[in-house]
């Protein structure tokens, strides 16, 4: 293991420059999972035994500054880093050490089901799509729940916008061309979006990914809902992202 201690721009509306789409001939893609933690002592070990599971791959875990054990708990990932908090600058720390040509972003509370890894390698094989994510399964039963992950499907489906707990995952020169993340405090993985699905196809896979009910039980559901299209409203029509970062509590 390795220890290592603005203003969104417009969208110009410009392809990407076309460099590679598939790793030459032979060469297989290669899976980095880089995981953004704080505070996250009480899943971090679980999550990466989960994705360890899952098969061959990297995983890089960017720790934003933990007061808790977290650090200790990521033992078993192949390189853990520590960086400033904030997902978008764990993110771009976690991709700029990492040596897989495929980034698969996972946040700390949630998890892939099996054969989530081969879903990936199998819709990469098509040379138009740029990136995708997973099928959200929020681990919580009841009808409220089965209506965000409807709403949430379809919404990648038809705006082609993915959240962070919904696995994105992307070609690492489509990631580099884009400059990565955004370097803002809210709002990073929608930032990102806008600017990827002018760069290619973007797929949703059938693969689940799992992911806590924690916010939502601890916030109410419709309040958290309703939180989330505010800002999203607000953001587009130019708000800036990190002044609406004080009204996004961290919940842990």
């Amino acid at each position: 293991m390795v220890e290592r201690g603005e203003a969104i721009e417009e969208e110009s509306g410009r392809q990407t420059s076309g460099t590679t789409r598939k790793p030459k001939e032979g060469i297989p893609w290669n899976i980095s999972v880089i995981i953004p933690t704080l505070n996250e002592a009480a899943c971090i070990a679980e999550v990466l035994a989960k994705t360890r599971r899952l098969g061959e791959c990297e995983i890089v875990v960017v720790d934003g500054e933990s007061t808790d054990e977290t650090l200790a708990g990521a033992q078993a990932a192949d390189v853990c880093l520590s960086s400033p908090g904030g997902r978008a600058c764990q993110q771009n720390a976690g991709a700029a050490v990492s040596r897989g040509n495929v980034l698969l972003f996972l946040h700390a509370d949630c998890w892939l089901e099996p054969g989530s890894f081969e879903a990936v390698r199998a819709i990469l094989s098509d040379d138009r799509v740029v990136g995708g994510c997973f099928r959200q399964v929020i681990d919580a039963p009841g009808f409220p729940y089965r209506m965000l992950e409807w709403g949430n499907a379809l919404r990648v489906k038809t705006c082609k916008w993915a959240y962070g707990d919904q696995g994105i995952f992307v070609r690492r020169d489509t990631f580099e061309e884009l400059g990565g993340f955004p370097n803002v405090r809210l709002m990073e993985d929608l930032y990102l979006m806008k600017r990827l699905k002018r760069a290619g196809r973007f797929a949703l896979l059938d693969a689940g990914i799992h992911v806590s009910p924690r916010r939502w039980q601890q916030t109410g559901i419709i309040r958290q809902t309703l939180r989330n299209w505010s800002l999203v409203t607000l953001a587009q029509c130019g708000v800036s992202p990190d002044r609406l970062a004080r009204f996004y509590p961290k919940v842990r």
